[in-house]
């Protein structure tokens, strides 16, 4: 259920863009009758109505999801507020500017804010953020726990720049595409290298021998 919230923002901004995006006359009328005050000129042309469309929709499912978790007295991660304040900026730039420009770099800010975060917090605090997330379900060597922050914060950048690569190299149709399954898809493949990393250097429970340490 957390997944599906959390990933809530990005089904309903793929979704919203392909509806508009089949029928982007209606989409433009819309957007121009109904959102004309927000963009300049106060006219919405067909080619960025889609894009405009769906990021006013992605502004408002994050309101909606910290809002809700404010109503229910649950705390709102770091992250997510972080998420907020990138796509109110940059989406707003790109429904005012009538420029799709803004909300691309979107998950290129965020993935490197996460970077930044997770650098800062290891090196300056001396604070492991996944240890701190994980470290009651898993025990591993504290050196360990340093590869794996590394190795979170190289796979922040570099899919940071993908999506750039991605977002000026192809149209907005196949970047909102890879946004919505592409990333998404990198993140689980990285997840799922991770796991077979971790599973190696698993501190042994009840005597048992770790795998990587088991007799040849």
């Amino acid at each position: 259920m957390k997944l599906l919230f959390d990933f809530l923002p990005i089904i309903l901004f793929f979704g919203s863009f392909m509806v508009a995006n089949a029928n982007a006359d209606g989409a433009a009328r819309f957007a121009t009758e109904h959102l004309g005050f927000a963009v300049s000129g106060g006219v919405v042309g067909p080619g960025e109505a889609p894009v405009l469309l769906a990021t006013i929709v992605v502004i408002v499912a994050t309101l909606v999801q910290i809002a809700f978790l404010l109503a229910r007295r649950r705390k709102v991660d770091t992250m997510l507020w972080i998420t907020f304040a990138l796509v109110t900026v940059l989406g707003g730039a790109t429904v005012w500017f009538h420029n799709p420009t803004f909300i691309k770099w979107k998950p290129s800010a965020l993935y490197w804010a996460m970077a930044v975060v997770f650098w800062v917090s290891q090196t300056v605090f001396d604070r492991n953020l996944l240890q701190s997330l994980v470290g009651e379900q898993l025990q591993l060597p504290r050196g360990v726990w340093k590869r794996l922050n590394v190795a979170w914060v190289l796979f922040f950048v570099l899919i940071g720049f993908v999506n750039l690569y991605v977002a000026y190299n192809f149209s907005t149709s196949t970047w909102v595409s890879f946004k919505a399954f592409g990333l998404t898809a990198l993140m689980l493949v990285f997840m799922l290298v991770q796991g077979v990393y971790v599973a190696r250097h698993m501190e042994p429970e009840d005597g048992a021998v770790p795998l990587d340490r088991k007799p040849q």
